[in-house]
Order: structure tokens, then C-alpha cells, then sequence
């Protein structure tokens, strides 16, 4: 388990890093995610599967474990006494729980476009290496986080990362054996700084979308921001290509 925590938690971070790229504008946003989507098939669809394949590992290793410890005590403790044991350690199998059912409703999302079909309509040259049409991913982008309902249900789902994290790298330690009781508080804070990183690093954009949505602030394209939000909100779910 420690293994698979230590994969996802390189990968989260890169991809924090990756959806951060939407501050420097459609060009880099848009270029990186055509850089991904050029991969080799083999590259692009082994590298997914291997991702998926490590989230459940995760999950069914982290499912064994609970079923294990109840298995070892059939019976509740008349009086329930815990040490060192905070909230975010008993309950790692809810935040998990809600965290698997959230990327299963990312992939449908952003990637395979499922819960918005009109995002498929969001094209442009900007970005592409030889100014060939592709996705926008920018605008894609805006108009998800341009709906409410869909940015209250990430950032929650960030916060319960976070608090995931929080708990899960400093445990990754001490299951690799790289924990000693010195050690045990310093890798507890880098570990709760590591989690509040990447809640910050995720909810910035959706927060960004929604104070320009909302207010003065001015921090992605204005074009691509009234194209793209507005859709996002329209009752004929129309998305305009121009």
C-alpha cells in the first residue's frame, strides 16, 4: 500500500503542476495538454492504465486492511480509547472512499467528456505546434469551473485530499521503515504541508473562475472567459465555437 501511496502522491503533485499552467494562458495550457494527447498510443494509454491500475491496487489493499482489523477485533472495546490516532487516521477509508468516487467523476469530466458532452465543440490553433485545429482545453477548463455546483464538489473533494494526505505520506514513511519516533513529528508537519500544498494548488484555478465569475477580478482571458463560462450555465447546454 505504501508503494501505490507513493506513486499517487508523485502523480497528484504533477498534476497540480500541470493544471497550474492555466495562469500563463491558453498557449502553454493548451500546448502542454496537446503534448500529452500526442504521446504514443502506447505511451499515452499504458501510462493511464498503469494510473488506474495503481488506484485500485490502493483502494482494494486499503478495503483489505479494514476488513483485516475488524476481523481482529469481532467485538467493540466497551469503552473506545485512541492514540495518536486523529480524525483524518480514522477515517482514511471514507476520505478514500469519496476520493475514488471523485476521479472516477474527473475522468468523466475532463477527459473522457461524458458529463458535459459539448466541450467536444471547444476548439482552436492556439497552443498547436504547427497551428493545426485542436481541443481547448482552456476554455474546457473555464466553463467546468464556471459552474457552481461543479467547484464546490472539487473543492471539497480537494479538502478531503488534503486531510488524505495529511495522513497517508506521513503513515507511507513509517510503513517503508523510514520513521523513527525522532523523525515522527518533523515528517507529521511535512506531511500536513504537503497536503495543504496541494489543496491550495488545486482549488486556485476553480477559486480564480469564480471570483472573475463573480467579481473585479481579472485573471484569465476575457474573450475566452465570456465565451466559455457563460456556455457553461446556458439551460441548452450550447457551447460556442468561435
Amino acid at each position: 500500500m505504501a508503494l501505490t501511496g507513493l506513486v499517487l502522491v508523485g502523480f497528484v503533485f504533477v498534476h497540480m503542476a500541470g493544471n497550474l499552467q492555466m495562469f500563463a494562458g491558453a498557449e502553454t495550457i493548451n500546448a502542454y495538454a496537446h503534448g500529452l494527447q500526442s504521446l504514443p498510443l502506447f505511451l499515452l494509454w499504458g501510462g493511464r492504465l498503469f494510473l488506474l491500475a495503481v488506484v485500485v491496487v490502493h483502494a482494494w489493499t486499503a478495503a483489505k486492511l479494514c476488513a483485516e482489523n475488524r476481523e481482529a477485533r469481532p467485538k467493540a472495546n466497551a469503552v473506545e480509547t485512541t492514540k495518536r490516532a486523529g480524525f483524518d487516521s480514522l477515517r482514511m477509508g471514507l476520505t478514500g472512499s469519496v476520493l475514488f468516487a471523485f476521479i472516477v467523476f474527473h475522468i468523466l469530466h475532463y477527459t473522457t467528456l461524458n458529463v458535459f458532452p459539448e466541450y467536444k465543440q471547444f476548439t482552436t490553433s492556439t497552443g498547436a505546434p504547427m497551428g493545426e485545429e485542436m481541443h481547448d482545453v482552456y476554455r474546457m477548463v473555464l466553463a467546468g469551473f464556471g459552474v457552481e455546483w461543479i467547484t464546490t464538489i472539487y473543492f471539497l473533494c480537494m479538502f478531503l485530499l488534503c486531510r488524505h494526505l495529511t495522513h497517508g505520506v506521513s503513515s507511507m514513511f513509517q510503513s517503508l521503515g523510514l520513521r523513527s519516533e525522532s523523525w515522527r513529528e518533523k515528517l507529521d508537519h511535512a506531511a500536513a504541508l504537503y497536503g495543504w500544498v496541494i489543496f491550495i494548488g488545486f482549488i486556485s484555478v476553480p477559486v480564480a473562475v469564480m471570483l472573475q465569475k463573480h467579481g473585479p477580478v481579472k485573471v484569465f482571458d476575457q474573450a475566452a472567459f465570456d465565451q466559455a463560462v457563460p456556455a457553461s450555465i446556458s439551460s441548452e447546454g450550447e457551447v460556442p465555437t468561435q
